[in-house]
């Protein structure tokens, strides 16, 4: 603190100097930014690292591994015993090496680096595998970096995601990229709990077994009950009465492809229907589309439910042995192939389709098509709802009116008063306004 007396018997403007030259002397009352960085201990006492590439010689002290012995590998014999220590510690053909200074006996380092230093930069090294000269191809990388997204757990954004951010800076400055920033886009996923809704642990018992899962019920069953539990970026607790449910919408849409498989297309049914069947399987495109891109996987999979039990309604209708039935099929079996791939591969082939279904190009859809062709046109009189009957979206308003005034249920209101205004809303309701 600063003494006040400092300043006694000084006028204001020597009092306003003496306290600038304070105040640049001590720095005082300035801001300043501080990153806490810290230096980074990168070796690790165990097993599961890249091995530090250091020899210990008695005469030569610590010496670097050449280039031409690189890389150091890990033993594929190491015994992992309940000491606490790494086994390398006790690994006799891993710690015996030459010095390759002055040629004499050596200990070779056991400590392995942290597995953050490879996670800082493995992408870059994906592009380029078999590069043995340098870390990797720059005009490879080039190709095919930054990523475009990045899915990780909230947790990795202080470590992980701060070190790799540090390397790409770092290979910037050295030559081997152009950008600063390794990912586009980065979306966290929630934590998955335990069913009384804290986080899985072997300790308490609380963990689930994915193993018995799939098991009793499938891998792609599985699949869909965790993607639909509840949004993905926010996890949940485990529901384990759901996955039933999941098991049974695979059996249904098997049964609803297998059967078009096993039935030729004719080209008697009402076109209408065949109009009804397109609409729905180009709606189920949109939302399927747009909820993958969303990563909004709960609403999707409900789509895709929805999608199937509507075809389960006319599956023994004329119009499941129609062109347009056999394009909903292939449609549902293409949208289920990211969730369920397993399935999706099997009724493919059943379909006849060429191998595979997840090198086919994905669904589009038609903007025309998602739109409903009809609509529950909402009937009031003075704002009070009167009927609900089936119309044409484009209802053109002369009929719309027409269609009101000849509700029963609107013309017992009116009581043979005649309208003094008729409001139409297109695709939604129709007000009868009377005094």
């Amino acid at each position: 603190m600063m003494n006040s007396a400092r300043w006694d018997g000084k006028t204001t403007e020597e009092a306003k100097k003496e306290m600038a030259a304070f105040a640049a002397e001590r720095r005082f009352g300035e801001s300043a930014t501080t990153y806490r960085l810290r230096d980074w201990g990168i070796s690790r006492q165990r097993f599961w690292g890249a091995p530090i590439p250091i020899v210990y010689c008695d005469a030569c002290g610590m010496v670097p591994v050449p280039d031409e012995q690189l890389p150091v590998e890990l033993p594929l014999d190491a015994a992992f015993t309940p000491t606490g220590q790494s086994p390398l510690v006790s690994h006799q053909g891993f710690l015996h090496a030459t010095c390759p200074t002055c040629g004499g006996e050596a200990r070779r380092e056991t400590d392995t680096m942290d597995t953050f230093v490879d996670s800082s930069w493995y992408w870059f090294r994906y592009t380029s595998p078999g590069e043995d000269r340098r870390p990797f191809d720059p005009e490879r990388a080039k190709k095919w970096s930054p990523v475009d997204l990045y899915c990780g757990g909230i947790e990795h954004a202080i470590l992980h995601l701060l070190y790799a951010r540090f390397f790409t800076k770092v290979l910037r400055d050295l030559g081997l990229t152009e950008y600063s920033e390794p990912f586009l886009r980065l979306r966290n996923q929630g934590m998955i709990l335990s069913e009384e809704g804290v986080k899985m642990s072997k300790s308490r018992g609380t963990q689930v077994d994915p193993d018995f899962l799939v098991e009793r019920h499938g891998a792609d069953a599985l699949r869909l009950h965790l993607m639909y539990l509840g949004p993905w970026d926010q996890g949940g607790p485990w529901n384990s009465t759901g996955i039933s449910g999941m098991e049974r919408f695979i059996r249904r849409a098997y049964q609803v492809v297998a059967e078009a498989a096993d039935h030729s297309a004719v080209a008697d049914a009402p076109a209408a229907d065949q109009d009804a069947i397109r609409r729905l399987t180009h709606r189920t495109v949109e939302r399927v589309t747009r909820d993958l891109d969303d990563f909004a996987f709960n609403t999707m999979v409900a789509a895709l439910i929805e999608f199937v039990n509507e075809l389960m309604k006319r599956k023994d209708e004329p119009v499941a042995r129609s062109a347009a039935w056999r394009e909903a099929v292939e449609t549902l079996t293409l949208l289920m192939a990211p969730s369920t791939p397993h399935v999706a591969e099997e009724l493919w082939d059943r379909l006849g389709k060429p191998y595979s279904v997840h090198q086919q190009a994905w669904p589009t859809f038609d903007p025309a098509l998602t739109r409903a062709a009809t609509v529950e046109l909402v009937i009031q009189v003075n704002g009070k709802v009167r009927d609900r009957v089936p119309a044409a979206v484009d209802l053109p308003e002369s009929e719309a009116r027409s269609l009101a005034l000849g509700s029963d249920k609107v013309m017992a209101t009116l009581g043979g008063r005649d309208p003094a205004k008729v409001i139409y809303v297109p695709g939604r309701l129709i007000n009868v306004v009377v005094k």
